[in-house]
């Protein structure tokens, strides 16, 4: 089994989430933390694109790669997915067998992020790396507000062009469905959001003028900077984000790092900017 999804963008998300994650490694190794990496979308372990690129592994197969200069203590890998989650598990104990404390857990990402925010809350000599990827816009903005105060570097993978922009459509007519979703992946009212990417054009006509709602331009940079404002306000440092195109140069998706350690910033925009 192999997930079939991306392109070389998706290596290098893998990639900047592998570099990061040495650089936290090396910072950590001679603190007493016991640290944890939470994969929200860990999907079956490795990734097969949807060209013809060859087969690569996985983010959780990366992170559990590295041992050097120390490991994580928990691995925490969530997969909706049941066959997906089956399979990873398999794979992890194959490659893997000397490694005992990791978890491939069956559940919904949302639930699993507030979980793992009550935990760190209420031990304090534990700190976390998380990567959440989804495929389109399954995190709700609730599993994220948890996070207010809580020491972890979160990756985040927001579906900027592939999901949000699709559901905010040129007419400002937006189905009740579509509206609580938006409103839910942003934790916004529908009045906020109508303010934030529409506003009322004025056309000429022959019978004097008439008032339209029209979607701001460039809206794919206002829902990442939208996003980006919403992370500040639970973390205190957000990386720049990363845009990941598709082979017409389209954005899809924003690669962001959240922290609450001004170190953390500097590391993934330096990394970021290498890509």
């Amino acid at each position: 089994m192999l997930n079939k999804f991306g392109g070389a963008w998706t290596e290098d998300k893998i990639d900047i989430v592998e570099k990061y994650t040495r650089a936290y490694l090396k910072i950590m190794h001679k603190q007493y933390f016991k640290l944890i990496y939470f994969d929200g979308f860990a999907g079956c372990g490795d990734i097969e694109h949807s060209n013809d690129l060859p087969v690569i592994e996985g983010a959780a197969v990366r992170i559990l790669s590295i041992d050097d200069p120390r490991s994580f203590n928990i691995y925490y890998l969530v997969e909706l997915d049941s066959k997906k989650a089956s399979h990873l598990n398999k794979v992890l104990k194959d490659k893997f067998p000397n490694k005992k404390d990791i978890f491939v857990i069956e559940a919904d990402c949302n639930r699993k992020l507030v979980d793992l925010a009550n935990f760190l809350k209420k031990n304090k000599y534990h700190r976390a790396l998380a990567f959440v990827d989804p495929q389109g816009m399954q995190v709700n903005w609730s599993s994220m507000s948890v996070f207010n105060g809580v020491d972890i570097d979160m990756w985040i993978l927001i579906p900027t062009g592939i999901g949000v922009n699709r559901l905010l459509t040129k007419s400002g007519d937006i189905s009740e469905k579509w509206m609580d979703k938006l409103s839910g992946f942003f934790g916004i009212t529908e009045e906020e959001i109508k303010n934030k990417f529409y506003f009322e054009k004025e056309d000429l006509t022959l019978f004097g003028t008439k008032s339209r709602v029209t979607k701001f331009d460039k809206s794919v940079a206002r829902i990442t900077e939208i996003y980006s404002e919403k992370l500040a306000t639970v973390w205190k440092y957000v990386s720049k984000p990363h845009t990941l195109k598709n082979t017409k140069g389209s954005a899809m998706f924003h690669l962001i790092l959240a922290s609450q350690n001004p170190a953390a910033q500097k590391i993934a925009n330096s990394i970021i900017s290498k890509y």
